[in-house]
């Protein structure tokens, strides 16, 4: 049986337990029971009180609590209270005479020895009954409040789950294009001069794309897969890369596969490239990824400050470290640092990404 099947029929099923228990709370208090045998009129008063207890208590519920109450019409709804619960002792006054309850109370209840004929025991207001129709309409009240803050907080929470899951799919695909449009510009300035690196360019393009379209659109990828899509990227580009300049890369051996997000070390890497080489200068660029334990994973990226003016991080297309860091800040809340270093005394500028996963 499916869970919503199951959530359908245990709702009635509390509802009828906690009606029983009511019911027998309210017996077991009643202080005459038990030492005097009750006229059947007073069990037939006692079920027409529990019936209209219940109605009370659903009417409130599901007519005048979201009508009024949760509309803002507070005063409409203490009014309301007040008079569903002077129908009820009308009502219950009603059956009284109607029963002749008080006549036959009084046969049963008069002390031993007291002559029939006797004056009528003197009647008193049902303050039981008052405080039982207050209790069934103040516990309606709550139980209806507190549905609506829990369905209204339910609402918010699956709100901001839409606003993140939009979010994160706009940044992928703002990063995703972004990688795809600059590795094409290799590719054709490749053709040119290396066929034979081309075709390479287009096989390890293919497999990158592949990993793109059935990795990314998951929340989760192993870090594996991950930085094999990084070694992709850096071989491709490393095709078109003059001898001046120089690419080490540091992997963790062997890597503890641990799930990260798709495409969260790619912006970093890329923006190396991008503004790390030059066509005329010797420049640098290390890529370092470490797992000082199996839960944490460090990224290091340096590359050369070249002196020739370049479009900063934040400035590549809106690809930048605030996209990034909005990307980390959705994923991984609280679980990592983001260092940017604009010149090192080494002369280059720096990215060091420590990420805590699960």
């Amino acid at each position: 049986m499916s869970s919503p099947s199951i959530r359908r029929y245990i709702t009635p099923l509390i509802h009828i337990l906690v009606w029983g228990l009511f019911g027998l709370s309210l017996l077991l208090l009643n202080p005459v029971l038990g030492r005097f045998t009750m006229p059947t009129e007073f069990w037939v008063k006692q079920v027409v009180m529990f019936t209209l207890w219940i109605g009370a208590f659903y009417f409130t519920a599901h007519v005048t609590a979201p009508r009024l109450l949760l509309r803002g019409h507070s005063g409409w709804f203490i009014g309301a209270l007040i008079v569903t619960a002077t129908l009820i002792m009308l009502l219950s006054q009603l059956v009284d005479s109607a029963l002749h309850l008080p006549e036959l109370m009084d046969a049963v209840l008069r002390p031993p020895g007291t002559p029939a004929g006797g004056p009528p025991r003197p009647r008193h207001f049902d303050t039981r009954g008052l405080l039982t129709t207050l209790l069934v309409l103040g516990i309606s009240t709550s139980v209806t409040a507190v549905q609506k803050w829990q369905q209204d907080a339910l609402r918010r929470q699956e709100l901001e789950q839409e606003k993140v899951t939009s979010e994160l799919s706009f940044l992928k695909a703002q990063i995703n294009p972004h990688f795809f449009f600059n590795t094409l510009n290799n590719i054709y300035a490749l053709t040119v001069i290396d066929g034979a690196g081309a075709r390479q360019a287009i096989h390890t393009l293919s497999r990158m794309m592949r990993y793109v379209l059935y990795e990314t659109p998951t929340d989760a990828t192993p870090l594996s897969k991950e930085l094999a899509f990084v070694q992709d990227y850096v071989a491709l580009m490393k095709l078109r890369l003059t001898d001046k300049v120089e690419v080490v890369v540091e992997w963790p051996g062997p890597v503890r596969d641990v799930l990260i997000a798709p495409m969260l070390l790619l912006p970093y890497v890329e923006n190396a490239f991008k503004h790390g080489v030059s066509a005329t200068l010797p420049s640098r660029i290390f890529i370092g990824v470490r797992q000082p334990t199996p839960q944490t994973l460090e990224m290091e990226v340096r590359n050369t400050k070249l002196a020739t003016p370049a479009s900063g991080f934040d400035e590549s297309n809106g690809i930048g470290l605030v996209n990034t860091r909005r990307r980390l800040d959705l994923l991984y809340p609280g679980r990592f640092t983001l260092t940017v270093t604009d010149g090192t005394p080494d002369q280059e500028f720096r990215v060091l990404l420590t990420l805590h996963v699960v």
